[in-house]
């Protein structure tokens, strides 16, 4: 038995009591909004896959070309011999896409936002830190991860930023905000113009999460920042969601990414991404900006959800995109729900705190464009019988 074997059984044990208890389950990915997991076939109402890129043969061929052209492997961090024409190739691309002068390439969007923070404040050391309440818990684990003290405004409320910014940030030395452009758990929108409107009068750099809006929303589906040109000073966003692939990215200026270059530990130190994955982002930037059937219908299937869960009596928080939370408040409900709708062929992820606020558990509705109104018909009946 290991040193701390009994630690983490009687840590399970309470996780376990709490209703929160999380475990692994193998999961085949199937094509329509199919996917198969313990011999059964589910209609998928969880992942990420907004567009259905992840099984697209022009994902999957190039990147088996870049994996037979270039290796499995980059060798080496970026600094050392990783870097190669095709990463720089790409983040030109990424730059392009988003609209900005420069881009790097980052392993995961956690791995992104907890090392970008830290490095941001290691150039503005005692700056005051501006944070939703609501964003993703890497953006927070950014935060305690250089040992920044929190300001957090209430979610989406940005009267609250600004009275806090008037009484916090004027004696700082600099300010950041931070936020999410679409929120992973509620499917709202932040109001970016009017949040680089506000960076603007307090002299503040803004910082973006665009990892449920990259391939969805905004022109082409280069993400909401494109409604606020020249207002957001940083946006990250990531490949392994409606782009289908794997990896993420921060775009901004030339002089930001430089420094990143020189200072972001977690892009320093970090093996470089490998060909293959390289091959998947590059075919889903020829992809994305001529899908907007695609980001239609995901609009359109959303709507209908919405409108039923509605009739239902379900609350749906403040959802106007792909994501729509059922928010049923208890745990143990949702985890019941969600076992009910598997036997009816239906996944729908349970989630619970802490990656939720308490009393509001929930099923995360996750829409891709390849599912049909029938499918969220069928859903929403489902709902009904079960409730």
């Amino acid at each position: 038995m290991g040193a701390l074997d009994s630690r983490f059984a009687e840590a399970l044990r309470r996780i376990e009591s709490q209703g929160q208890l999380r475990t692994l389950r193998a999961t085949a990915m199937g094509t329509g909004g199919r996917l198969r997991r313990d011999g059964r076939e589910l209609l998928d109402f969880s992942s990420n896959d907004y567009l259905g890129l992840s099984q697209h043969p022009l994902l999957a061929e190039r990147s088996a070309a870049y994996a037979a052209q270039f290796g499995a492997g980059a060798g080496a961090s970026r600094l050392v011999t990783g870097t190669s024409e095709a990463h720089l190739a790409l983040e030109a691309r990424i730059a392009a896409f988003k609209g900005t002068e420069a881009a790097l390439l980052f392993a995961s969007g956690w791995q992104a936002n907890a090392a970008v923070i830290p490095a941001l404040l290691k150039a503005a050391p005692g700056a005051a830190v501006f944070t939703d309440r609501l964003v993703h818990a890497s953006l927070h684990h950014g935060c305690a991860a250089a040992g920044a003290r929190e300001i957090r405004f209430r979610h989406n409320d940005l009267d609250d930023l600004e009275a806090l910014l008037a009484a916090k940030g004027a004696a700082a030395p600099a300010r950041i905000i931070v936020t999410e452009s679409v929120f992973s758990m509620d499917g709202d929108c932040a109001d970016l113009p009017r949040l680089a409107e506000i960076a603007r009068r307090h002299d503040a750099f803004l910082f973006v999460d665009e990892a449920h809006a990259t391939g969805v929303l905004g022109p082409g589906g280069a993400g909401l920042a494109a409604a606020a040109p020249g207002g957001v000073d940083l946006a990250m966003g990531t490949f392994s969601k409606a782009m289908g692939g794997f990896g993420a990215y921060v775009a901004g200026s030339r002089l930001l990414c430089d420094y990143l270059v020189n200072a972001c530990g977690g892009f320093i130190y970090s093996t470089a991404p490998p060909p293959a994955v390289l091959g998947a982002i590059d075919a889903a930037l020829d992809l994305v900006p001529a899908m907007d059937a695609e980001r239609a219908q995901l609009a359109t299937l959303a709507d209908r959800l919405r409108s039923g869960l509605a009739q239902l009596g379900i609350d749906t928080a403040e959802s106007r995109t792909q994501i729509v939370p059922a928010v049923v408040g208890d745990a143990a409900r949702a985890v019941d729900l969600s076992r009910k709708l598997a036997e009816r062929g239906l996944l729908a992820a349970a989630i619970r705190p802490p990656t939720v606020p308490p009393g509001t558990s929930r099923l995360r509705l996750a829409l891709r464009a390849t599912l049909a109104p029938g499918d969220v018909d069928r859903l929403i009946e489902a709902l009904r019988d079960c409730l």
